[in-house]
């Protein structure tokens, strides 16, 4: 198995199309699917259902796919680390992060890498916590910023950045504002809840919080940025329950403490890969994070 073969056969799984493919991986599409049979005869197995239109993975295509996407971000990262012992750093830092999570000013901490490393190329993609952490797993990111999902495992570990309580956020004219008291989940029974997709860390948080104390709660405003939350929210369209730190995002809201509970603290980490798999860029991005003080104090967070 040559690793041409892999590179091409994920080229063909990310664009679902054989013209594409060939064209971004500047070769012939003669050549690409003479290169996808060569390796679907040594495995055995048909990795494509072709149509006319497009193509799709088979179960055993799926299966190569987890496993190509590893293999070939270790092999970037072999050389990354040669060039990195010849005392230069080069190459990719692909990041990934949630929207304004605590514990990393991440704006300022890439612009103080580029100050540092300006051979390496920065990628950012920022989406919910379960997908980041799929994405550090199977290689296709060096490292991100996330809520905690899951406990370390042998393709994933985690660096704790910061932890803080979930706060409610309500108009001031809302019923709750008046209250001024700590709040359970049991004094939230039957409120419209404004929150963020199922795989956001804040959205998993509250999620448990309500689980652990037999709570059912709806979400009836769905939305996947932060600024349109906090919008809802102060029109007193619904609550919301969310990590401390937005509520200097919004400072006309009121802001009302959830109880304690293991279920209701919100932990940031860094998500990097195993690590003898982790990348010198990955490595340079953590030790600046550490030595530069770029997290905030333990209730601030990122830019809005």
């Amino acid at each position: 198995m040559e690793l041409r073969h892999l590179q091409h056969f994920v080229a063909v799984a990310e664009d679902q199309h054989f013209t594409r493919a060939a064209e971004r991986l500047m070769v012939s599409q003669s050549g690409l699917s003479a290169s996808i049979r060569a390796l679907e005869r040594e495995l055995r197995a048909p990795l494509f259902v072709r149509t006319t239109r497009r193509v799709t993975l088979t179960e055993a295509g799926r299966a190569l796919l987890v496993e190509a996407e590893r293999i070939l971000a270790q092999v970037r990262s072999a050389h990354e680390a040669v060039a990195a012992v010849q005392g230069v750093l080069r190459g990719t830092l692909a990041l990934g992060t949630e929207q304004c999570i605590a514990g990393v000013h991440v704006a300022r901490l890439l612009a103080a890498f580029r100050g540092r490393h300006p051979d390496v190329e920065i990628r950012l993609r920022q989406a919910g916590s379960g997908a980041l952490a799929e994405e550090v797993a199977a290689g296709r990111l060096d490292l991100a910023f996330a809520y905690r999902t899951q406990a370390d495992t042998d393709q994933l570990r985690s660096v704790s950045l910061t932890s803080e309580p979930m706060t409610v956020l309500c108009h001031p004219s809302h019923r709750l504002a008046a209250a001024a008291a700590v709040l359970g989940p049991d004094d939230l029974a039957g409120e419209v809840f404004v929150d963020f997709h199922p795989d956001w860390g804040p959205r998993r948080t509250t999620d448990a919080a309500f689980a652990a104390a037999g709570v059912r709660r709806t979400v009836a405003l769905e939305v996947n940025d932060v600024h349109s939350l906090l919008d809802l929210v102060d029109e007193n369209l619904g609550i919301a329950v969310v990590p401390r730190h937005f509520r200097h995002k919004r400072p006309t809201l009121a802001a009302l403490p959830l109880k304690g509970a293991v279920e209701a603290e919100y932990e940031t980490v860094a998500l990097l890969p195993p690590d003898r798999a982790t990348s010198p860029a990955a490595r340079a991005l953590v030790t600046l994070l550490e030595t530069e003080g770029q997290a905030p104090a333990r209730d601030g967070g990122g830019p809005a």
